[in-house]
């Protein structure tokens, strides 16, 4: 039948598709929305992902925006108080915690074993569309990137996982399930460019942030 793809080539994609359904099934139940607290009228929504059980969650600085009250929402759709832990905007990165236990999480991975071509999944709530999957390719790792107080972010990944404003703190994983970046920013105009902190810079902070605030 000339309107099928050859048996080799169906075989391929399936096996990309059963990939990225794994992970999906794996980590999306982490991912959470973030939110305004109730009350609090000023903008800003994004996404991020927790990595413990008892409620302690990664996303962006910018996510944040200074605020010490947020609220969340998880994959069930419980909307949780969460307060922030600790904000590192020279990283772009923050700690919250969830007022729950009991809680999916993921694990974050080893970015420096990243490699360019290799399968990446974004996962968040862009434009506040939750539990949005986008996958795409690492384009390249080690660029540097100014961050929203001018400084500038080393190590950044380059991906070509579509993401919009709202990714902003959602992870970016790999085929394993592991978090080996956090969604930070899209140049505006730019087409097919995301780019995420890496794992391994999130996990120093992270470590920094519980131990001393």
């Amino acid at each position: 039948n000339p309107s099928r793809p050859p048996a080799d080539e169906t075989d391929v994609l399936d096996a990309y598709s059963r990939a990225v359904i794994s992970v999906v099934e794996a980590a999306s139940p982490a991912v959470v929305s973030v939110f305004n607290a109730p009350g609090d009228q000023r903008g800003g929504a994004g996404s991020g992902f927790l990595i413990t059980p008892d409620g302690y969650a990664v996303t962006n600085s910018h996510v944040v925006g200074g605020r010490e009250r947020l609220s969340a929402e998880t994959a069930d759709g419980d909307r949780l108080d969460a307060h922030v832990v600790g904000d590192d905007p020279a990283t772009d990165l923050a700690v919250m915690r969830l007022s729950a236990r009991d809680l999916p999480y993921v694990e974050l991975g080893d970015s420096a074993a990243l490699r360019v071509g290799q399968l990446v999944i974004a996962m968040g709530s862009p434009l506040g569309l939750q539990a949005t999957v986008s996958a795409g390719v690492v384009g390249a790792v080690g660029r540097s990137l100014r961050g929203r107080d001018g400084r500038l972010v080393e190590n950044i990944i380059q991906h070509s996982a579509p993401i919009n404003p709202g990714n902003s703190g959602g992870p970016l994983v790999d085929t394993r399930g592991r978090v080996v970046g956090i969604n930070t920013a899209i140049i505006a105009g730019a087409q097919g460019l995301g780019f995420a902190v890496p794992s391994n810079a999130a996990r120093w902070v992270v470590t920094e942030i519980l131990r001393f605030g």
